[in-house]
């Protein structure tokens, strides 16, 4: 069955989600419609509807117009076998130790790589995007330097990719949190999926701001994998969690952004190790 979006943009969340609300008295109706930040720190968001019968132009300019947001981009979408182009868009990745996978390359799996299966999901972290991937490869590279988290800890964790990685080789459980319900939803099922039950803890929390993480510090690692701002915003939290000599792996930052992330970091007291960069992004590897 053909489907139609009308895509657009708009600064702000409060807007965007107006915009949505709006969205919801079209003729015809939309099927479906989402708002996503986007994930360059530009402070922009996506507005999305989905339609089974061809949007109104009309109403959608004027919607875009009283929002102050971009005019719609109205597409046509061909029926499509979703599943089959997911796992041809979404190879296996293999990130030093790790390969991270999903069900249907479970046949791929090297005998000598540490498995890690993430389904395309309604989380951030499949292991293809440049951030996910640094980090995975900023750990292996602490990993191959002989250093074995006692107490980890993924903030922002998305699909919990970095937490399960962690979870393979420490001894001790690891915490994975973030602030989007559904993302802790798709964490706590990965876990489950990944045979990591009870190695794993998935949680709600905005940042460091959790009685759980208060009473699981000091952490000799944390991943972060989020945004510049947030990043910046919780370098005081973070360096009171992090434990004397403990690291620090942080991305979601683009290579414009890295220096003034590493500097903040740098006055909070931590040491930059290593600063790597794919693509559009940077990874972050410091040292209390």
């Amino acid at each position: 069955m053909t489907t139609w979006t009308a895509l657009t943009t708009t600064q702000g969340r409060a807007p965007a989600e107006n915009l949505a609300q709006a969205l919801e008295s079209l003729d015809p109706e939309a099927t479906g419609i989402g708002v996503f930040e986007v994930e360059d720190g530009s402070g922009l968001f996506e507005v999305a509807a989905y339609f089974t019968d061809p949007p109104d132009a009309v109403q959608l300019a004027v919607l875009a117009k009283v929002a102050g947001a971009a005019d719609f981009n109205i597409s046509e979408v061909p029926d499509e076998d979703w599943v089959a182009k997911v796992r041809r868009d979404l190879p296996p990745v293999a990130a030093g130790r790790f390969f991270v996978y999903g069900s249907h390359d479970a046949d791929k799996v090297p005998d000598d790589k540490i498995p890690l299966l993430i389904e395309a999901a309604m989380a951030f972290g499949t292991g293809h995007h440049g951030t996910t991937l640094g980090c995975l490869l900023a750990f292996d590279r602490l990993l191959d330097d002989g250093f074995v988290p006692q107490n980890a800890v993924d903030i922002g964790a998305g699909t919990a990719v970095l937490a399960m990685a962690a979870a393979h080789v420490s001894p001790n459980r690891v915490i994975a949190t973030d602030i989007d319900p559904t993302a802790v939803e798709v964490s706590a099922a990965n876990v489950i999926a990944n045979g990591l039950t009870g190695r794993v803890d998935s949680l709600i929390a905005a940042g460091f701001d959790e009685a759980a993480l208060d009473a699981a510090a000091p952490f000799d690692l944390v991943f972060a994998n989020i945004l510049k701002g947030p990043l910046i915003a919780m370098a005081p939290d973070m360096f009171r969690a992090t434990a004397k000599d403990g690291y620090a792996i942080l991305s979601g930052i683009l290579n414009e952004q890295a220096d003034s992330v590493a500097g903040v970091y740098a006055e909070s007291g931590y040491n930059v190790q290593c600063r790597d960069s794919i693509g559009d992004w940077t990874t972050l590897t410091l040292r209390k």
